[in-house]
């Protein structure tokens, strides 16, 4: 049942494989490892245009690793999950070192900021490796063919299932099943080419598998973003290179506390991470902060490379100074 499900996945996605631009032939994998970074807990849609700029600016690994950290910092902007990008700038460049991407999955694990799935996916895509590339797409689609709840279990189950010689495309034809047949929620089983393969399907009860994740209440937490103006222009500074949006542009402010501060705010935007929420206060202030910063044009805010929050933070502030002279 394995082999016979895998041909004919194989086979739909030989004629609907989704046209992406990563998906080069032959591979470059360059492209291959981009995408696989951006793509962490980003969906396609996001992150198709975004590529699209970064590989426009910085077309090869080369370029990308001699670019200065605040450019590629302000490119990713609004990508999230930050890590990713101080990661991305770090393998770049060690890449750039040793001359080109080492070919096999045990050589890309050594690299900044390559896991397991990461590792796998680059080797067997880009370079034809037979290594097994495991992601919640992956998960899904196993969980369902073989009937099995636990998430990590199917995943392991799925190892077994990699047509050997066909590692790199049968990853990317489960990518695709999961995301646009084998959906989370109300999956397409009528469009499915290996529904008769799946147990899931013949219990007649798919969205059970693989078990919801148990969700963990998150703390909430509070910061404070001071709102320094001078004439069109706002005060940003850097954060710190390490830590939360480390390296990224910001309002200035203290560091996030679990009590909420007594300040007067002129907006608040609430703002959710992985782990916890916040609330980010907007408070003016008359003079900036010791420390280095810049004067930010506000007609050109977009182009700071502010990340989300203090995006929003800002966008809300603004809303704020417009509302009174809206109501007059």
């Amino acid at each position: 049942m394995d082999a016979t499900a895998a041909s004919l996945l194989l086979d739909h996605h030989a004629r609907n494989a989704r046209d992406l631009p990563w998906r080069t032939s032959p591979r470059d994998p360059y492209r291959t490892w981009l995408s696989e970074v951006m793509l962490q807990q980003t969906t396609v849609a996001t992150v198709t245009p975004r590529f699209l700029r970064f590989v426009e600016r910085w077309p090869t690994v080369e370029a990308l690793a001699g670019a200065a950290d605040e450019e590629i910092l302000g490119e990713w902007a609004g990508l999230g999950y930050y890590a990713r990008a101080r990661n991305l700038i770090a393998c770049a460049r060690e890449v750039a070192l040793r001359g080109s991407f080492p070919r096999s999955e045990a050589e890309l694990r050594k690299l900044p900021g390559l896991g397991a799935y990461t590792a796998a996916a680059v080797a067997a895509i880009a370079f034809g490796e037979d290594a097994v590339a495991i992601d919640t797409n992956v998960e899904r689609v196993a969980a369902r063919v073989f009937g099995i709840a636990d998430r990590q279990a199917a995943g392991e189950a799925a190892r077994g299932w990699f047509p050997e010689g066909r590692h790199g495309d049968f990853a990317e034809a489960l990518m695709d099943l999961g995301s646009a047949i084998c959906r989370p929620k109300a999956p397409n089983c009528a469009a499915c080419p290996i529904s008769s393969a799946c147990t899931a399907f013949a219990l007649g009860t798919p969205e059970a598998f693989p078990a919801p994740k148990v969700k963990k209440e998150r703390p909430h937490r509070f910061g404070i973003a001071w709102w320094i103006r001078r004439g069109g222009d706002v005060w940003l500074v850097r954060r710190p290179a390490k830590g939360l949006l480390g390296g990224m542009a910001a309002l200035p402010g203290p560091e996030w506390s679990d009590q909420r501060p007594t300040v007067n705010p002129v907006a608040i935007h609430r703002h959710g991470f992985t782990h916890f929420t916040l609330d980010l206060m907007v408070v003016p202030a008359a003079e900036p902060p010791e420390g280095e910063g810049w004067w930010q044009d506000l007609s050109h805010l977009g182009s700071a490379g502010l990340p989300t929050l203090y995006r929003r933070a800002a966008q809300a502030a603004l809303a704020a100074e417009r509302e009174p002279r809206l109501a007059a």
